[in-house]
């Protein structure tokens, strides 16, 4: 199983907090996550998020939408992967 790097968990974390995710932020760790663990990392960090999202949400946290931004991006990123995989 992939772990994943506290580094990309605490970026994560922090956007959350303050509720702001600038797209290049997102889509740097994404890439960033990809790089050191594969799409696997990127699988368990979709699981990862997916929990902390229906957590939030449960919670009624104000920031939830970018928990659930996080998830639709690497939703799409995974999705566009597998995409330019079979292409090739």
């Amino acid at each position: 199983m992939h772990t994943l790097n506290q580094r990309t968990l605490e970026c994560i974390a922090e956007t959350i907090r303050t509720g702001q995710a600038h797209h290049t932020v997102v889509l740097n760790t994404l890439i960033e996550t990809e790089n050191q663990g594969g799409s696997g990392a990127l699988r368990q960090l979709e699981r990862q998020l997916s929990r902390s999202a229906d957590a939030l949400q449960t919670r009624q946290h104000p920031h939830t939408h970018v928990a659930r931004t996080w998830l639709d991006a690497t939703r799409a990123y995974l999705l566009v992967n597998a995409t330019r995989k079979q292409a090739v």
